[in-house]
């Protein structure tokens, strides 16, 4: 069965939103990190936000090893409208997000990952249809932005790797603990 991995950029407070705010000392050991995640991917969901804002920069960008990878990927985007921006291998999701992923999850290939998209990691960690977190925590604290917990309810995990990159980012990797679904109050969405 294929997992799905949520990879996020963190600050120490949990503002996943904005991460140019607070990652600012990207360094060698972060791009192994990004690299070692998305060379087990072949598909990746996005929210609609996200799609609109990386399908306008990702196709001329140059930055490695992401751009090689996103531009090349299965993108399904999560939306109700059609995709107004065009973006090769890109098409909406067409019907509920979780029973989705679950049939993706049960198909062939690789890993399924998450990049940003706040909205829709909440949403699949509050179903239980997580396999593992990808987090690069930097040393700063926000203070305001969308966390990528806020509004979930108590979930498990367990680490299965940290380690420091020599810029003071934290690279750590969790694997979600079985449970059932929670319910997310529709305010949090």
């Amino acid at each position: 069965m294929r997992q799905v991995v949520v990879y996020e950029l963190l600050s120490l407070d949990g503002v996943a939103e904005d991460p140019d705010v607070f990652i600012t000392g990207w360094d060698g050991m972060m791009d192994a990190n990004l690299a070692a995640v998305i060379a087990e991917q072949d598909t990746v969901l996005l929210g609609r936000n996200t799609y609109e804002d990386w399908a306008r920069f990702w196709p001329q960008s140059d930055i490695e090893p992401f751009a090689t990878f996103i531009n090349g990927v299965s993108k399904y985007v999560v939306t109700s409208s059609p995709l107004g921006v065009e973006w090769a291998k890109a098409r909406a999701v067409d019907r509920e997000l979780v029973d989705f992923v679950r049939h993706l999850k049960e198909g062939p290939g690789g890993h399924i990952g998450v990049h940003g998209s706040i909205r829709v990691a909440q949403a699949l960690l509050a179903a239980a249809v997580v396999d593992e977190l990808r987090l690069v925590i930097a040393p700063k604290v926000v203070g305001r932005g969308r966390r990528l917990f806020e509004g979930l309810p108590p979930i498990e995990f367990q680490a299965v790797r940290t380690a420091a990159s020599p810029s003071g980012h934290l690279l750590v990797d969790y694997r979600t603990m079985s449970g059932s679904p929670i319910q997310l109050d529709r305010a949090s969405r």
